[in-house]
């Protein structure tokens, strides 16, 4: 059912040639970035060795994503018990992939890998048991040093229910065996949610007493029609996982994911950024834990033949990577602007307000009413570290001045460290601008506004220390 693997060749040259240049580490892979949850949730689609692969580093670059998901691993295209890259290229001998994989993790990113995919034969129909299936895995893991790893169930896999209990095992026993691991199960989306194979592989985790970090589903390939029609499929999710798994509501939104298909889908449907954006603004809503899309490799603009969808191109207008900021977004990062917004100067001087002051380690429910910088605002849903008015997703409605009691309404003023300036929540810095705050050195990794230095979830400043 889903995004039927539109592969366009890339001559073996010019694939090792990209793979040079991404090549950082020698004789091994470079240890992974320390990267929150969120970020593997965000983790956008990436084909490593078809689709006229992205240069990585690029796409972090210009969108401040720092993980992705490459596809997929399968068995060997003529049977076993062994892992590879898209049912041809072994594994164990791989050095392409390791190569991206090194370019990534040396920009501070890291990778998840994923496993099945629509098509091909899976390692849960070719290992006799989930010890086995897990084993191969292992592999996987192990060789790429491994924090996060997706197992995509779909057709016709997802039809073998030996299969799927050997898929589903094996998510179990590697969750199990490799501690921390981030482990993420996504398959069919319907207007139901997902259909009877989507729910029987629920019930196979069920059965399991199995539990991973969500469950994604994929609204298109059947029948969608923009992004009200994804939302009402991920409500009807949210119902399905907590009768299934007897989930509080809230706990249910937080096991769930999206995966969507950006531009012009297999089947002919659009989705465009504005899609995305409905799409972002519920997920943040309701607290999914997971926002992700098919790939990397369309998030370009070109110009296929009429009436087919492309493996390299989304189909829609829009600049090389649009698409993956929205998953940057996601994960809490502000993606680089170019060029940067013009800013002002210093903030305004908070006024008093009776509401409770806004505070950055804070976690606020929808409907939460803080004062800061002399206004009162009330958040629209779930947020934490949202600084109001100046926030990606306009997650507070600005309620307008107020007056009376309370205290400060801005986080703690910057330290006074001489010859450096003072960090400003307004000012746009570009990586490896220097500021003082809260009597420390900080230095930018990349383009930032508005994250606090210290008290942001990817860690864009880098403390050197108090001054």
């Amino acid at each position: 059912m889903r995004r039927a693997r539109i592969i366009t060749t890339v001559a073996a040259a010019g694939a090792m040639a990209g793979a040079a240049i991404l090549s950082v580490t020698v004789g091994g892979t470079a240890n992974a970035a320390t990267l929150s949850s969120n970020w593997y949730g965000s983790a956008p689609y990436v084909m490593p060795l078809d689709n006229n692969p992205p240069d990585l580093p690029t796409v972090m670059a210009a969108t401040g994503q720092k993980a992705f998901e490459l596809a997929f691993v399968l068995a060997p295209n003529g049977g076993g018990c062994t892992p590879t890259w898209g049912g041809t290229a072994a594994v164990s001998s791989d050095t392409t992939v390791a190569n991206i994989i090194n370019g990534v993790r040396s920009h501070d990113g890291d990778v998840s890998v994923s496993i099945g995919g629509y098509g091909g034969t899976k390692l849960g129909q070719t290992c006799g048991t989930a010890a086995a299936t897990a084993a191969a895995y292992q592999q996987v893991i192990t060789k790429y040093s491994l924090k996060a790893i997706d197992f995509d169930l779909e057709e016709p896999e997802y039809e073998n229910t030996a299969a799927i209990n050997n898929e589903v095992g094996a998510a179990q026993i590697l969750q199990r065996n490799n501690s921390g691991l981030y482990v993420s199960i996504t398959t069919a989306g319907t207007a139901a949610g997902t259909g009877y194979f989507g729910q029987n592989v629920l019930n196979t985790a069920k059965a399991l007493g199995f539990t991973p970090n969500n469950y994604s589903i994929m609204p298109f390939d059947g029948g969608f029609n923009g992004a009200a029609s994804q939302t009402s499929a991920l409500e009807a999710f949210h119902t399905l996982l907590m009768n299934t798994f007897g989930w509080s509501s809230a706990t249910a939104y937080n096991h769930e994911g999206v995966s969507m298909m950006n531009g012009r889908s297999d089947a002919g449907e659009y989705f465009y950024q504005a899609d995305f954006q409905t799409v972002l603004t519920y997920a943040t809503g309701h607290g999914l834990s997971r926002y992700t899309f098919w790939a990397v490799n369309r998030d370009r603009a070109c110009n296929p033949p009429s009436g087919s969808t492309s493996g390299v191109c989304s189909s829609v207008t829009q600049n090389d990577w649009d698409f993956t900021k929205y998953t940057a977004r996601f994960a809490g990062a502000t993606p680089p602007q170019s060029p940067p917004p013009t800013t002002g100067g210093p903030t305004t001087p908070p006024g008093s307000c009776s509401a409770p002051v806004w505070s950055a380690g804070t976690a606020y429910n929808g409907g939460a009413v803080v004062s800061y910088n002399g206004h009162t605002w009330t958040a629209k849903w779930w947020t934490q570290g949202d600084i109001p008015g100046n926030n990606s997703q306009g997650v507070w409605t600005d309620n307008g001045a107020c007056t009376g009691g309370g205290g400060p309404t801005t986080p703690p003023a910057g330290g006074s460290c001489t010859g450096l300036t003072a960090w400003n929540s307004s000012t746009a810095y570009t990586g490896g601008a220097v500021v003082s705050y809260n009597g420390h050195k900080w230095t930018a990794k990349w383009w930032t506004q508005g994250d606090i230095p210290g008290n942001n979830s990817q860690g864009v400043w880098t403390d050197n220390g108090a001054c």
